[in-house]
């Protein structure tokens, strides 16, 4: 006869494992799988005491514990706020906190709950990613911050805590490739750069937009003139078509870049 909260199962090879659950206010929750019966039935028992122990708390775990840390804290979660998340979620009352270790809180708005509740955060090389449809996406890049993006010169966490992705905290300085925000005599100038061995200026501009359309101008001279580098184009659909060809061609580009014609590549 199985311990109270334990059934015996197997795992893809034969091998025999335990699987845990409880029912808390008629919700059925797996606690995980466990190779030793003892060990579910403490995962069980520790389950139920966490539900109805007001005084145990998110950073109480300890690694000694038959639970999962994200296990513990979705049922902290749904003990204090009676909503049960998969993902290890803690709500507050105007955002949410996922815990991607115990010393690693992300902080998001309200309007994410949905996403990340059904999306595991995972981190690679410092790297925060989620799998959406077998694909891997960045968590900075569904703010703005594009993957080559430098903190501080392309973007700024504003109360400087780079793991709090509020909207309210991420500013963007500058979202195009090969443009930067710079001021020049008290006026802010878009700065356009083309990189072959060391940066090349392409020129100063009135806004990002003119700045960015300067850097896939210049980007196609050099191709022209021989210089195969696998250049990332800026995509621009903030104008149409005939819009964006106007500027193109009334665009004045430095004319070093024109000059390029027998720099070796990169």
């Amino acid at each position: 006869m199985s311990l109270p909260g334990v059934y015996k199962t197997a795992l893809k090879d034969g091998t025999t494992s335990y699987r845990a659950s409880l029912t808390y206010k008629s919700k059925h929750i797996s606690l995980g799988s466990f190779l030793k019966e003892k060990d579910a039935h403490e995962a069980y028992l520790m389950g139920n005491m966490l539900l109805t122990s007001k005084y145990l708390q998110i950073h109480d775990y300890s690694k000694k514990s038959a639970l999962s840390f994200e296990k513990w804290v979705s049922l902290v979660n749904l003990r204090d706020n009676g909503i049960y998340f998969s993902t290890p979620i803690y709500l507050q009352k105007s955002y949410f906190i996922y815990y991607l270790a115990m010393d690693m809180e992300l902080k998001f708005d309200l309007d994410d709950l949905f996403y990340y509740a059904s999306h595991k955060i995972m981190q690679r090389n410092g790297h925060l990613f989620v799998a959406d449809y077998g694909m891997q996406v960045s968590v900075p890049s569904r703010y703005g911050i594009k993957n080559y993006a430098i903190p501080g010169k392309d973007y700024i966490f504003i109360n400087q805590d780079p793991y709090d992705f509020r909207y309210e905290n991420i500013q963007i300085l500058n979202t195009y490739y090969g443009v930067s925000a710079v001021q020049k005599k008290k006026e802010t100038k878009y700065r356009a750069r083309l990189h072959i061995r060391s940066y090349y200026l392409i020129g100063y501009y009135d806004s990002a937009l003119e700045a960015a359309i300067a850097y896939n101008k210049a980007v196609d001279i050099v191709r022209k003139n021989g210089i195969t580098k696998n250049y990332t184009i800026n995509y621009i659909d903030e104008v149409p078509a005939s819009v964006y060809a106007d500027i193109y061609d009334k665009l004045t580009i430095s004319d070093k870049i024109y000059e390029l014609k027998n720099a070796s590549n990169d």
